[in-house]
């Protein structure tokens, strides 16, 4: 991953935009890390396939959920309050 200052970033923000396009930027402040600076498509990347409620209710898991919750209600006992 590329490193620059913050100082160096508002120098040259054009250039450094440009470096990320190709990897993300780490830009540090005071010498700790601050911010990442990427392509869209990189962050598109990290943020993976965006699915509809229908889209994970049809995965298998949603299965195994009902499972789970059948088995918890069947477990579940009222409150003695008495």
């Amino acid at each position: 991953m590329q490193i620059a200052t913050s100082q160096e970033f508002n120098r040259q923000a054009s250039a450094l935009r440009h470096r990320a396009t190709e990897e993300p930027l780490l830009i540090t402040d005071r010498g700790r890390p601050a911010h990442v600076l990427m392509s869209y498509a990189a962050y598109q990347a990290l943020q993976g396939p965006v699915l509809s409620v229908a889209d994970l209710l049809a995965m298998p898991v949603a299965d195994e959920l009902d499972e789970v919750l059948q088995t918890s209600r069947e477990l579940a006992r009222s409150a003695d309050l008495t």
